[in-house]
């Protein structure tokens, strides 16, 4: 079996307070886009795992496929499998491949074992994982509230548009991103993502900018950068690094190549 997790933008990102069970409030479209990591996952007789690709600094049970895999074996009689991962999705970049990867681990094993589990069923489990795994279980756009396990459906098309991301590799952790936030946000993202884009530049934020900006200059430079050259909206998707931009008209590549994906949505 093999399957392609795909990365994630958000399309705003409002923080809105730090809740009692110390997860914060939030609020923001989540968008797929068209980049992807390669799962491979194949029954075995014992369990293996190997990764490729962009090197992952963690340990084996460290890494969100093999804790999907664990909890899915905790739960469910299922027999062992060899998974080998192939990164392309880097990571610490507000993309959440590693949130994508851990779901699609849930799709494959809810296949490959004839398990029927329902979408509830498989977001619960995978938000035991992590706030932004539920929303790979379906491939629609939704706007996400609570910790990240509310959905609803939202009108956006995209499609015709292109797509720009440059991510600088700088590595921020959400925790680290989470403890710096001081800039919280309470407007409706979901009222200005029903508005013509060309609003969204002044109306539609992202509540972990200001830290990280702060921290990093080079990733707001880069931000004004994709404006410079065109961009119709442009923002920081997640906790960071990467930039996007979207364009009504192809881009220029004007970073370095390992830095910049241009796509078509």
């Amino acid at each position: 079996m093999i399957l392609f997790p795909p990365a994630k933008i958000n399309l705003g990102l409002n923080v809105l307070f730090k809740r009692q069970d110390g997860y914060h409030e939030m609020e923001s479209c989540m968008y797929q886009i068209p980049f992807y990591d390669i799962l491979e996952i194949i029954k075995s007789d014992s369990f293996k795992f190997y990764q490729s690709g962009l090197k992952v600094n963690s340990k084996e049970e460290e890494n969100l496929v093999v804790k999907a895999f664990r909890l899915m074996q905790s739960n469910f009689s299922i027999g062992n499998v060899y998974i080998h991962l192939f990164k392309s999705i880097p990571m610490g970049a507000g993309l959440g491949g590693g949130s994508s990867n851990a779901a699609y681990v849930i799709l494959g094993l809810n296949d490959l074992f004839n398990l029927n589990l329902s979408l509830n069923n498989m977001r619960s489990l995978s938000m035991e994982l992590g706030s932004d795994c539920p929303f790979f279980i379906e491939k629609e756009a939704k706007i996400v509230t609570g910790r990240g396990e509310i959905f609803k459906n939202v009108n956006i098309d995209l499609e015709g548009k292109f797509l720009k991301i440059v991510n600088p590799r700088i590595h921020i952790s959400t925790k680290d991103a989470y403890n710096r936030l001081n800039d919280f946000n309470n407007y409706s993202i979901e009222k200005v993502i029903n508005k013509p884009i060309e609003k969204w530049k002044k109306e539609l934020k992202n509540s972990f900018e200001y830290s990280a900006f702060k921290n990093y200059p080079e990733i707001e430079l880069i931000k004004n950068k994709l404006y410079m050259e065109g961009a119709i909206y442009a923002s920081m998707s997640g906790s960071g690094s990467t930039i996007y931009g979207l364009y009504n008209k192809q881009p220029k590549f004007s970073f370095d190549k390992k830095y910049e994906k241009i796509f078509v949505l």
